[in-house]
C-alpha cells in the first residue's frame, strides 16, 4: 500500500535511483576486494613494464650489432678464400662430387611409371592388386637412385633436376616432390657413368628387384635404356644442412 498523496510516477524514479546507487556500491566493493587495497593501474607497475621493454630493446640492439659484426667477418673470410689459389683449388676439387658443376658422358636412363588403374594380376596365384600396388612409390625411386650410386654414377638427375647428397625424394599419392617442384609419372632417372657397371648395380639391387616383381605381376612401367651422352646440369639449390647428427651418436 503506497503512502497517501504519492503516485507511482513519483515512486518509480526514486526506486530507480536507489538501484543505481546499490549497483555502484557493489562495483566499488568488488574492485576493492580484487585489488586488495592496491591501485589496479599502479604507476609503479607501468614503470616496471616500460623498464622491461627498454631492457629487451637494448639486448636486441646489442644482438643485432653482434650479428652485423659476424656477418662482416664471414664476408671477409669468404673473400679471403676466394682470392687464395690453394683454397680455390680445394673448392674446385669438391665441386664435382658435390654436384654443383655440369657433368656429361655416357650413361643410362631408367623410367618408372604407374600401372593402369584397372590393371589385374598377370601371374597365376598372385592376389589382385590394390590401388596402392599400381603406383610408383618413394622407395622405388630411392632404390633406383641408390643402386646407380652403388654402380659408380658420376651424376644423377631425376626428371630435369640434379640430385645431390641433401636431395630428398618425396611422393604424395602418385606425384613426386623434388626440391619443391611437383612431377607426375612417368619418372625418368638419368645417370652418367659406366653403362655396364650401372646395369649390374640395378640387377643386384634388392629394392629394384622388389619393384620389378610388381612390374611383372601388375604391369607397372619399367624401362632401362643406354645413352651415348647424358648432360646432367649442375645443382643450383641450397646445400646447407638444417639438421645434422654425428654418425654413431
Amino acid at each position: 500500500m503506497r503512502p497517501s498523496g504519492m503516485s507511482w510516477r513519483a515512486i518509480v524514479p526514486r526506486l530507480s535511483a536507489l538501484v543505481v546507487f546499490a549497483l555502484a556500491g557493489l562495483l566499488f566493493w568488488i574492485s576493492a576486494d580484487t585489488s586488495h587495497g592496491t591501485n589496479l593501474r599502479s604507476d609503479a607497475q607501468m614503470l616496471k613494464l616500460s623498464d622491461v621493454i627498454r631492457d629487451q630493446g637494448r639486448r636486441n640492439e646489442g644482438a643485432q650489432q653482434d650479428l652485423s659484426k659476424l656477418q662482416r667477418d664471414v664476408d671477409g673470410l669468404v673473400q679471403e678464400q676466394a682470392n687464395d689459389p690453394q683454397a680455390r683449388g680445394r673448392i674446385d676439387a669438391v665441386a664435382d662430387p658435390a654436384g654443383v658443376t655440369p657433368v656429361s658422358g655416357e650413361g643410362l636412363t631408367v623410367t618408372l611409371t604407374d600401372a593402369p588403374p584397372d590393371a589385374k594380376s598377370r601371374v597365376p596365384g598372385v592376389r589382385e592388386p590394390t590401388a596402392d600396388d599400381l603406383v610408383v612409390h618413394q622407395q622405388d625411386i630411392q632404390g633406383v637412385v641408390n643402386a646407380l650410386w652403388n654402380g659408380g654414377a658420376r651424376a644423377i638427375q631425376i626428371m630435369d633436376q640434379r640430385i645431390v647428397a641433401t636431395s630428398a625424394v618425396r611422393c604424395v599419392g602418385n606425384t613426386l616432390i623434388l626440391h619443391g617442384r611437383v612431377y607426375s609419372p612417368p619418372y625418368v632417372i638419368s645417370a652418367v657413368g659406366d653403362i655396364g657397371a650401372l646395369r649390374r648395380a640395378l640387377d643386384q639391387s634388392k629394392s629394384v628387384s622388389n619393384y620389378t616383381d610388381y612390374v611383372e605381376a601388375f604391369g607397372l612401367g619399367w624401362k632401362v635404356e643406354d645413352r651415348k651422352r647424358i648432360d646432367a646440369p649442375g645443382y643450383t639449390g641450397p646445400l646447407g644442412l638444417e639438421y645434422a647428427k654425428v654418425s654413431g651418436t
